[in-house]
């Protein structure tokens, strides 16, 4: 069986792309979506090709684990769309977001509290994905990089008209680090013979944990 193999460092570059004050590295994100209905026309992108320069208001944030946090913005208007590629849903903006030791952009993300704004200035790019342009694929990714990964997955599985298998290989140092094994677990029950994800963990709690493998990805 062959796969095709993307490399999901070049889908963080095309997922990049987020200005907010200070600066540093350590902003990973995805995208998912709220059901909202628009009642008639196309729904509005809140991001185009070009600058932003637009202020989104915190609706929720959650801790993922010991490191990371999911934060919900809300869109401008309740019908507007983020303007993503593979997304197909209006409603709001999700980050996750792994702070990093000294990481001045991620540390201030992580305090952010819901009332609070922030403000984008550059253009938020997807992943360019052509629906059956390979019957199967493999992903590849290391720790944070799962988020570009997720959007991309969600995207192919989520269009009825995409019928490509999806193999990811998800490298992690401990278990802890797992990010969106719940999302994955589902996908996997609802789209069995589609989608499986395989787990590479460096430091198990378990040794002997038959449900992942003890191994390095390097991302």
């Amino acid at each position: 069986m062959s796969y095709r193999i993307l490399n999901v460092g070049r889908l963080r570059q095309a997922a990049a792309g987020v200005a907010s004050a200070g600066a540093g590295i350590g902003l990973y994100y995805m995208y998912l979506s709220r059901v909202a209905h628009a009642d008639s026309g196309a729904p509005k992108q809140v991001f185009g090709s070009g600058p932003a320069f637009l202020s989104l208001q915190l609706e929720s944030t959650e801790v993922v684990n010991h490191n990371t946090k999911r934060l919900c913005f809300k869109l401008p208007e309740a019908d507007s769309v983020s303007g993503l590629s593979l997304t197909y849903e209006p409603g709001v903006l999700e980050f996750l977001v792994k702070q990093y030791p000294n990481g001045k952009q991620s540390s201030y993300l992580h305090s952010l509290k819901p009332g609070d704004t922030l403000r984008f200035i550059m253009p938020i790019r997807g992943y360019k994905w052509q629906p059956n342009e390979h019957p199967e694929i493999m992903l590849v990714a290391g720790g944070a990089g799962i988020t570009p990964a997720f959007q991309l997955i969600q995207g192919i599985l989520r269009n009825p008209d995409d019928h490509t298998k999806i193999r990811l290989v998800f490298g992690v140092n401990t278990d802890a680090d797992i990010l969106l094994k719940k999302e994955f677990d589902e996908y996997e029950a609802k789209f069995p013979g589609r989608f499986k994800a395989v787990y590479a963990v460096s430091h198990p709690e378990v040794e002997e944990n038959k449900e992942y493998y003890k191994n390095l990805v390097m991302n």
